[in-house]
């Protein structure tokens, strides 16, 4: 028999998704606030910091002309040309820093000018003086001069515009910030002397110039960038006998051990041969105030916000950086242990006792509009291989004809209860109450059992300290993609898991597709509680904590079907995820109990669940954000380096649960489509949870839309396990 489908509910369904998207939460929109907030953050540090280098300069194209050459380096701007109004400057030197500041080399040279009393111009990256405030300060105390030499330390003559504005505004709203003066000086990167400007430059730097700023070149260019030896940069800065002029050093942008140790050889020198030393300003006859004046609280307001705005954006981008790091050891810690202890739990259950434990046993099936799929499960319950079995369908309510569909199989083993919907929970306590068997095996109203699966089931409770047993959920309807994915993430996720969780004894989740529970340790407990949506996790973890032991048996195999729309995953992991909270604070008591039995749970299963199902996902998209941070700022090699090696682990791993659990390994295939699209949903959904669980939000059991599409392929040959082990 087969239900109809209603022809209207596609285009329900089309519009409930419609209003969603344009009505979606409040929490989304300040979700998705802080993200955009996040996200611009760490690309205003990326802009930062992704141009800065060690103050190389650009060759200069000889065929292109130098309309400055001979020209004084102090320029003002007429027009699109630059013309130096400069004086004679005589036997005066005004010594001059570029690229800092630099908390290693900056003090070292301020340490040199303070010990032969002379004054110096430095002229800042921006993005550099936002790392380093303090520098900046010591500069300013030391009385010497400060100028803006682009915040990212670009060229001034290539690129948009607007982005060539933005170098200069942005590294005076930072000196203006620190200091509260503005400076009249600007340094353009690559441009050291007037012979190295093209008519191009000049066009760019008059117009950067504008009526405000002073392009401030130099007249000798020591070429310390280079690090040629300290004799090679005094030649290189030694001015000719008796013509003074402003020469160039650098006092960051790299190791300046050599610029230290020739400046200070060099002053000394100079003195002698009876040249003075002046600040940058008086070259051009400027005072102090006209050279550095102060600028109104407005302006020095603006300059703090901003200064606070690029610190905050450094320090979330380091913080997150550290966030990565303990990602990555978590995983590697993560793939170690589950793959070491997985191989622990093959070797001891090949000593399982033998198929000749028969306990009475009643399988649970609650049933919420399970009409797709209720007949061929239940079904497949009765004609397993196990004698005197009992199967009771619990109707709860549905509204599909369910329960309908269960009367008309007339099977004699098989018993319907109908009742009000009260929950899935509610549903499995009344098939509880409803048998007497020792053992009751509880099961979704879609799962198929193959023929051996119960009495394989039920074999490891011969031992009477086993409360419950795991089986083995695979995925039936595999043939699509986001079925593949699930596949994929049952068998390297879910069951290695349950391998880890076994050898610990700490075993959280024994899965509602198939599980099998001793009937007394049901009844000791309570019975299935309603008090989180993960009613699994809670029965399981609360079987645990009064000292029974929870197993898992890979070969009583149940097959499911899993969701075949993103919509559907979307309402099952929700409901999984968010149920797993519920259940984590429930037992919360548990990890500060000396009780032994609570101990287990509270020391070894919540903190593995709190930091792989909880906080793990929260913070694993900073992998994804990171990534497109080093691809568009940084070294694209290294981010792809990174994401090779984490799908070359993640196949390690993957290829170790399918050969465990006898799986062919063809599906592997899609495993890195799944870090595209798969793993960014599942993201999304703690994301969700975690706020509906903070903000107080209830849940509801809800079905998951059912095509009746489950395979169940083969059975792999026996020795593909023991060959692994």
């Amino acid at each position: 028999m087969t239900v109809a489908p209603d022809p209207g509910g596609g285009r329900r369904q089309v519009a409930v998704l419609r209003f969603r998207l344009r009505n979606p939460p409040a929490h989304w929109w300040v979700l998705g606030t802080c993200l955009v907030l996040l996200c611009a953050l760490i690309a205003f540090q990326g802009f930062c910091t992704h141009t800065i280098g060690a103050g190389t300069e650009a060759p200069v194209d000889l065929q292109a002309g130098a309309p400055l050459n001979g020209s004084r380096p102090l320029l003002v701007a007429r027009g699109d040309h630059l013309w130096s109004p400069e004086p004679d400057p005589g036997r005066r030197i005004a010594l001059t820093f570029d690229d800092g500041p630099e908390p290693r080399w900056t003090p070292k040279v301020l340490a040199v000018l303070q010990r032969n009393g002379v004054p110096g111009t430095f002229f800042m990256i921006g993005s550099q003086a936002v790392r380093h405030p303090d520098v900046v300060r010591e500069v300013e105390r030391g009385g010497h001069e400060i100028g803006n030499h682009t915040f990212t330390h670009s060229g001034m003559s290539t690129g948009p515009g607007w982005l060539r504005s933005a170098q200069v505004d942005l590294t005076e709203a930072v000196l203006v910030g620190i200091t509260g003066h503005y400076s009249r000086f600007i340094r353009p990167p690559y441009s050291a002397t007037s012979d190295a400007v093209t008519p191009s430059t000049e066009r760019a730097l008059a117009k950067a110039a504008g009526s405000r700023y002073i392009i401030a070149l130099a007249d000798y260019d020591s070429h310390d960038w280079q690090k040629p030896g300290v004799a090679e940069i005094i030649r290189n800065a030694t001015p000719p006998a008796g013509h003074g002029g402003v020469i160039m050093f650098h006092d960051g942008g790299g190791d300046r051990s050599q610029t230290v140790a020739a400046l200070a050889r060099i002053i000394p020198r100079l003195r002698a041969q009876g040249y003075s030393f002046v600040p940058l300003r008086d070259m051009f006859g400027l005072t102090r105030t006209e050279a550095e004046p102060a600028a109104p609280w407005v302006q020095r307001a603006r300059g703090t916000m901003f200064l606070w705005a690029v610190e905050l954006a450094f320090w979330m981008t380091s913080a997150l950086g550290w966030i990565i790091l303990a990602v990555g050891i978590l995983i590697a810690a993560r793939v170690v242990i589950v793959a070491s202890l997985a191989g622990v739990h093959v070797r001891r259950t090949r000593s399982r006792t033998s198929p000749e434990f028969q306990p009475s046993v009643a399988i649970v099936v609650p049933a919420y509009n399970e009409a797709v799929g209720i007949e061929r499960a239940v079904r497949s319950l009765t004609e397993t291989d196990y004698p005197g079995l009992e199967v009771i369908v619990v109707d709860d309510g549905s509204a599909d004809g369910t329960g309908d569909l269960v009367e008309a199989l007339g099977l004699p083993c098989v018993r319907l209860i109908r009742q009000a919907n009260g929950g899935k929970a509610a549903a499995l306590t009344t098939g509880v109450l409803a048998t007497e068997a020792e053992v009751v095996v509880m099961v979704d109203g879609d799962t198929i059992f193959e023929h051996n699966t119960l009495t394989n089931l039920v074999q490891p409770l011969a031992d009477p300290d086993v409360g419950a047993v795991s089986g083995n959920t695979k995925v039936g309807n595999r043939s699509g993609l986001l079925g593949r994915w699930q596949h994929i993430e049952y068998v390297m996720g879910f069951n290695l898991d349950r391998r880890m969780y076994e050898v610990l004894q700490c075993t959280p989740t024994v899965p509602g597709a198939i599980g099998a529970f001793r009937r007394a340790a049901l009844l000791e407990v309570g019975g299935v509680s309603s008090d989180t949506l993960a009613e699994d996790t809670d029965l399981t973890l609360s079987i645990g904590r009064h000292g029974h032991r929870v197993v898992y048996t890979e070969d009583a195999r149940a097959w499911t079907e899993a969701p075949a729309t993103f919509s559907g995953l979307w309402r099952q992991r929700y409901r999984w995820s968010f149920g797993t909270m519920q259940a984590v604070w429930k037992h919360k008591g548990a990890m500060i109990s000396r009780d032994p039995h609570d101990r287990r749970i509270g020391l070894r299963a919540l903190p593995y669940m709190i930091l792989f199902q909880i906080l793990l996902p929260l913070v694993a998209p900073m992998i994804d954000l990171f990534a497109l941070y080093g691809l568009i700022f940084g070294d694209a090699a290294p981010v792809l380096a990174f994401w090779l090696g984490f799908n070359a682990l993640q196949l390690v791993i993957a290829v170790i649960a399918f050969r465990l659990d006898g799986q062919p390994l063809r599906p592997l295939w899609a495993l890195p489509l799944q870090q595209f699209v798969y793993r960014q949903l599942m993201y999304v959904v703690i994301i969700e949870s975690t706020i509906s669980a903070l903000i107080g939000a209830r849940a509801s059991w809800q079905t998951i839309p059912r095509t009746g599409d489950v395979e169940l392929p083969p059975a792999p040959p026996p020795e593909v396990e023991s060959s692994l082990a």
